[in-house]
């Protein structure tokens, strides 16, 4: 199935399908706002249909943008953006913590009929203008299936503390927050998926605030459906994560991060529950995989599409 791709040097790059529909836009350009946590994003995502299935700067959150790699806790900086959750204190106003994702780069950029497919080279610079970290990140839209009514974007990353000391990596959770283990690659839903149904594998989170049945739970994969205002339509988001992510020799061990009320988002929380650390010349890897698709799909045709996308 082909597709389109346009690169806005220095500012996006937009991948659309064969009817021309914009199914995704990676921005890399700096942000202008500081305080939000500058870097990369990707919005809008959406479906075959035109379904828009992502948030920008939503009002509760403006430093929510689409999917974005991020970092909540990272020695004692915010690579997440917005306020800091200090414990005792709650969510502070803490600018001169909140770091950035300075964009190096793409040393590889692969166009085929049917498939894009790029890496990115990242710098993550705590607010002080300290270089702390090395990214490497790969991009690959793929499977853009119409019969399926489904496409696949894979999100990698790579990354290596460039300190000589050891990056601690931690969440809202880990410095005292009850189940708030945001952190990691993070999807921030369009308004209409507020109240939307979530579903594992083996277990049924439901919808609206029973979706935090799944909060902080594990997983091979999690899927979001949502029924849209304005058209007769349903979406569905499916999170998947490679299988080595799972895998007991990972860096750290990953959950759920999941909510759907009072606001639609999903993170690959690397750490959850306990901190980690990365020591001086040190990388971790994972890769995750989404899947954007039109129709409200139930647990059996997931797990099928799924099982027909091997890494």
């Amino acid at each position: 199935m082909s597709i389109h791709v346009h690169h806005a040097y220095g500012d996006h790059v937009a991948v659309a399908a064969p009817d021309g529909t914009e199914i995704l836009r990676y921005v890399y350009r700096p942000d202008p706002d500081a305080f939000e946590s500058r870097k990369p994003y990707a919005h809008p995502l959406r479906t075959l249909g035109g379904r828009t299935v992502t948030g920008y700067r939503p009002s509760d959150h403006r430093w929510h943008k689409g999917l974005q790699m991020t970092a909540s806790h990272l020695s004692g900086q915010n690579f997440w953006g917005g306020n800091c959750y200090v414990h005792g204190e709650g969510y502070l106003r803490l600018p001169e913590r909140v770091g950035s994702m300075r964009h190096d780069g793409f040393p590889e950029f692969t166009v085929e009929n049917d498939r894009l497919a790029f890496t990115e080279a990242l710098t993550w610079v705590e607010n002080g203008g300290a270089e702390w970290a090395r990214e490497t990140r790969g991009i690959t839209v793929h499977s853009v299936d119409e019969d399926a009514g489904a496409w696949a974007l894979d999100w990698s990353i790579e990354l290596t503390n460039v300190r000589d000391t050891p990056l601690a990596f931690g969440s809202p959770t880990t410095h005292g927050r009850d189940m708030a283990g945001y952190t990691g690659l993070q999807w921030r839903g369009a308004r209409d998926f507020t109240g939307g149904t979530v579903f594992g594998p083996d277990a049924d989170g439901g919808a609206g605030a029973d979706a935090g049945k799944l909060m902080g739970t594990q997983g091979p994969w999690l899927a979001f459906t949502t029924e849209h205002d304005d058209v007769d339509a349903h979406s569905t988001l499916v999170f998947a994560h490679a299988p080595e992510n799972l895998d007991p020799a990972a860096i750290h061990e990953s959950h759920w991060f999941v909510r759907s009320e009072p606001i639609p988002t999903v993170a690959f929380s690397w750490a959850f529950f306990e901190e980690f650390e990365l020591p001086p010349g040190a990388s971790f890897h994972y890769r995750y995989r989404v899947v954007v698709a039109d129709g409200a799909w139930d647990r059996d045709r997931v797990g099928s599409h799924l099982e027909g996308l091997p890494w």
